[in-house]
């Protein structure tokens, strides 16, 4: 592939978050000799609440030595997505990662640069995979639900969830399978509960991209 395909394809999936590590770095997997390491980044909101995002990074952007728990980080990255088979399901399940090209240490001169505390910047430009749901929460605000392709390099894509709200819930359940999009938001998690037919019920968290803007058929709404 040439060089300024796969430069076009870095830029389709970008991610800027910032935050502190929650959780020590943990081996995940090698790839032709390369070894990644999983750990948790919590990412504060405008409320009192925070994000605690899964981030994948490879031992070649750090001593995995000297990253406790505790540290501040600026990360620049990709939102990846893979399956995980669970037996208890008998079926894959989809989860999200932010996977890391580049970090820094997070200090005071960074935070002034960005004007804010904690970024949690995403963009995504690609397609809808399957139809969007659109459905009512109980106080009867719109969501709408999607799953966006976005290319990488190898001929692999991502599907990354994303969910739309009030204005941007309605634009996009007219949204149809094959549309190229444009996405800006943020990554968030979502604590859920499992109901399974037995009767137990398991807690889980999922991982998706807020929207803030989206952008269809060269018509953008905020």
């Amino acid at each position: 592939m040439h060089r300024e395909n796969k430069e076009s394809l870095l830029e389709n999936n970008k991610i800027y978050v910032s935050g502190k590590v929650a959780s020590e770095l943990e081996y995940s997997h090698e790839v032709y000799g390369e070894g990644f390491y999983n750990f948790r980044l919590e990412v504060a909101r405008l409320s009192d609440t925070f994000d605690a995002l899964p981030v994948t990074i490879s031992e070649r952007l750090l001593d995995v030595c000297t990253f406790p728990v505790g540290t501040q980080a600026n990360i620049w990255g990709q939102i990846r997505s893979y399956n995980s088979y669970v037996e208890s399901e008998r079926k894959n399940r989809l989860l999200l990662t932010v996977f890391v090209r580049d970090f820094q240490a997070q200090n005071d001169a960074d935070t002034a640069e960005t004007g804010r505390k904690n970024p949690n910047d995403v963009f995504l430009n690609g397609y809808i995979c399957k139809p969007p749901t659109h459905r009512l929460t109980p106080f009867g605000r719109e969501i709408t639900d999607l799953l966006v392709a976005v290319n990488r390099s190898y001929n692999k894509s991502d599907y990354i969830p994303c969910i739309a709200w009030g204005r941007n819930s309605r634009y996009a359940s007219g949204l149809v399978v094959g549309e190229n999009i444009k996405i800006w938001g943020r990554m968030q998690s979502r604590g859920y509960q499992k109901k399974y037919e037995d009767g137990n019920v398991e807690d889980r968290v999922a991982y998706e991209v807020s929207v803030a803007k989206i952008e269809a058929r060269g018509e953008a709404k905020d």
